[in-house]
């Protein structure tokens, strides 16, 4: 028989507003194996603790019911105060009657106190049949790898290696930087970053302990957080010779593999630009319809025409130019429902630098709304309307076509309510940010989620935003959305924190509420092997049993729903266990 106390939280007035926690209380007492019961204002302070680590010492408590708010908020601090007192951490657990009970049932009191204990009670139950756990220990390789060698992977792989721990960067492109490599000048000061990339790639490529893979692809990756074993094919000229055994790639080219163990991953892969040619109301087609990236190229001193402005179509000196924002974005019906979230930054920005190499031409922007969030960033907008005289025409552009030597813009100023009509030198096409082409059979070949719009998702937007829901695999830049220069360098340093807060550890703790097999009932049949998502159920090679990876394991309980001979069971949350909890209940 175990001695169990329960504790209650108000958690101020979030739970005791709604549930009468002296009454569920009071009805605890009664309950068989409770042999002590007390409520505090706020568990999770410092007096509420003290009184748990008191009640452990004083009562001999050998299992402990905290009822308060999710486990996801304060499981880990219970779980420490009842350590300290030198109870198991697994003989804590957490009712839940906050989120499930008194959040959700404001307006019937006498209704949620009763689930408040009834809540209460299946905890009990399981505390009741908890096993005393140790957490695992996993073996952890102190190597990175970085797949994406754009402004977002330059920095992640440098954050890594300046800290003392080796890093591989892999790039599908032959040379480093990414979009960042291509731009002509940055806001808020349009200087060129050509300086401070330069001096980046320079810090990687000399880096002892950064390896470089240029034209090199991630190709399959198995194992887990701290040790995956990932297989990297990088294309060489078949004149370099440096390949003993490759595969045949294109014509001229060849394979070279590499497989690297790393204990760590961080997703860099960056965006694309929507097809112009796919906005064929906006004439796409057309030579002098142009996406960012081109105007980019016209306004770079390393571009095509040496940094000066040129329509593609004849050499001529653009008088007129039209900016069309949110081309193929916040467009639900028809291309990408979202919003880009960096064009009407660059707009402004490509407009002004536009206005200071031809002053006497006239620039348009075609806009839905200006979106200028961030530090300067507003200021910077409004700079580009009274200084550079840019013309802002709020409203959608409806159709872009040829006529004669120029390229006509229709739309509608929806302040005005008036129709536009443009005839322009040269449209420039803010078009959608996508994800890079590789995304998703990256995404497959990791195990990694991709949200609605094909971008990498995060294990959660507001707490772990550099985080996947696969451990151990973390996300830079905008391959997880949209981002700006500066966000992605701070998103990249995010995950290499979270990589470098990995690589402190000795060796990894792995939770031990995993799935277990019964060895003298399992009859090896394998059907846990194809039900595992996770692909930790595996047959033993000499014996008829099935075998669990407690490295791979989620405790997700998959095995045990199809294991027709109820081998199959999950520590502290097995078949009696549940049946107990359920009994409460009814």
């Amino acid at each position: 028989m175990k001695r169990i106390g329960v504790f209650f939280c108000h958690c101020g007035l979030n739970i005791a507003d709604t549930v009468d926690v002296e009454r569920v209380a009071k009805e605890m007492r009664e309950y068989p194996d409770v042999v002590y019961v007390e409520d505090q204002k706020y568990m999770c302070s410092d007096p509420g603790q003290n009184a748990l680590k008191g009640a452990i010492r004083d009562h001999l408590l050998d299992g402990v019911v905290i009822a308060a708010c999710s486990p996801s908020m304060h499981e880990t601090t219970f779980r420490n105060a009842v350590t300290s007192q030198g109870l198991n951490p697994y003989q804590c657990e957490i009712a839940n009657i906050r989120e499930h009970c008194s959040w959700v049932h404001r307006e019937v009191r006498a209704e949620a106190t009763a689930k408040a204990a009834e809540i209460t009670k299946t905890m009990v139950e399981k505390v009741r049949f908890n096993e005393s756990l140790e957490l695992l220990s996993l073996p952890l390789v102190k190597r990175a790898m970085v797949v994406g060698a754009g402004i977002a992977g330059l920095q992640a792989a440098l954050d890594i290696a300046d800290a003392g721990h080796p890093v591989i960067l892999v790039e599908k492109e032959a040379g480093l930087g990414g979009h960042v490599a291509q731009l002509s000048g940055t806001y808020l000061n349009l200087e060129a970053a050509s300086d401070a990339l330069t001096e980046m790639i320079r810090r990687v490529e000399e880096h002892p302990l950064v390896q470089v893979l240029t034209r090199a692809q991630v190709q399959e990756a198995s194992g887990h957080v701290g040790s995956f074993t990932v297989r990297v094919n990088q294309e060489e000229d078949e004149a370099d010779g440096r390949s003993q055994d490759a595969d045949s790639g294109r014509a001229g080219t060849q394979l070279r593999t590499f497989t690297f163990d790393v204990g760590a991953m961080i997703l860099a892969t960056g965006y694309e630009l929507y097809p112009k040619e796919a906005l064929g109301e906006y004439g796409g087609e057309h030579a002098d319809v142009i996406d960012a990236v081109q105007f980019e190229r016209l306004l770079a001193a390393n571009g095509p025409t040496g940094g000066q402005i040129r329509r593609p179509s004849d050499g001529m000196v653009p008088k007129e130019v039209v900016f069309v924002q949110c081309a193929g974005s916040r467009d639900p019906e028809l291309h990408k429902p979202y919003c880009s979230k960096i064009c009407c930054m660059y707009v402004a920005k490509q407009a002004m630098m536009y206005k200071r190499q031809v002053p006497q031409g006239q620039a348009y922007v075609f806009y839905i709304d200006i979106r200028s969030q961030g530090k300067g960033y507003e200021e910077f907008v409004q700079s580009a309307i009274d200084d550079y005289d840019v013309l802002y025409l709020r409203g959608k552009v409806s159709r872009i076509f040829e006529e004669d030597s120029k390229v006509m813009v229709w739309g509608v100023d929806t302040l005005s309510g008036a129709p536009v009509q443009v005839p322009a030198d040269l449209v420039v096409l803010a078009t959608a940010s996508v994800p890079s082409a590789e995304a998703k059979d990256l995404a497959q070949r990791l195990r990694v989620s991709l949200d609605e719009e094909g971008f990498f998702r995060e294990a959660h937007p507001k707490l772990r935003p550099v985080e996947t829901l696969t451990p151990g695999i973390l996300l830079a830049g905008a391959g997880q959305f949209p981002k700006d220069i500066p966000e992605t360098i701070s998103h990249a340093s995010g995950a290499a924190a979270k990589v470098l807060q990995l690589f402190s550890q000795h060796q990894i703790a792995q939770e031990p509420t995993i799935a277990c097999v019964d060895e003298e009932v399992c009859s090896g049949c394998g059907l846990c092997v194809s039900a595992c998502p996770y692909e930790a159920m595996s047959l033993h090679p000499r014996r008829s049993i099935a075998v669990v990876s407690p490295a791979l394991c989620r405790g997700c309980g998959a095995c045990v729903a199809v294991c027709p001979s109820k081998a199959c069971g999950v520590h502290n949350s097995d078949t009696a266990q549940l049946l107990a909890m359920v009994d409460a209940l009814l």
